[in-house]
């Protein structure tokens, strides 16, 4: 299975593609969508958009994982996160790619066993955890991160799915 985790931001949104095997995972590529912060709102979540069919559509992941936002005290800001955010889960769902949704604790609890991580400790357990990546700056290993939670959770949220479905026949 090869998953692809999503750090929304409409400045930087972080993405990561690992392949699942058992519990065995592989780097595959990481980066950031950077859209043009000189342009209107609208044609920077164009752009957010485009970069992320374009990187669905080179990667072809079969599930995607987005982290989930937090709210800040500046409502303008929080509110522009969610309209980036909104792209992000748009694209991969719009790709016909099962989205899941992860909240920040969970993600680096997953990844570093404790949910009040920093960045640093969070990259840091990433390249361990897949040690062939060279991380392509903090929201690339976010979203590695995200990546790696689903690895583990998602797994597991499939069975039960496929358990769910198989006692309603």
């Amino acid at each position: 299975m090869r998953v692809i985790g999503l750090d929304p931001g409409l400045r930087n949104t972080g993405w990561g593609v690992i392949d699942v095997s058992g519990n065995r995972l592989t780097h595959v590529a990481d980066g950031s969508v950077q859209p043009d912060p000189t342009k209107p709102l609208a044609w920077r979540l164009r752009e957010l958009h485009d970069g992320l069919m374009e990187i669905l559509t080179l990667y072809g992941p079969d599930e995607a994982a987005v982290e989930e936002t937090f709210v800040n005290r500046n409502a303008a800001s929080t509110l522009k996160l969610g309209e980036a955010r909104g792209v992000v889960l748009l694209a991969p769902a719009l790709a016909g790619l099962r989205v899941a949704e992860y909240s920040a604790n969970r993600i680096k609890k997953a990844v570093v066993g404790v949910g009040h991580a920093n960045k640093d400790q969070v990259q840091h357990m990433v390249r361990r955890i897949l040690p062939s990546c060279r991380i392509l700056g903090p929201d690339a290993a976010d979203a590695l991160a995200t990546a790696i939670c689903h690895a583990h959770f998602g797994a597991t949220e499939n069975l039960w799915l496929r358990g769910t479905a198989e006692a309603r026949r």
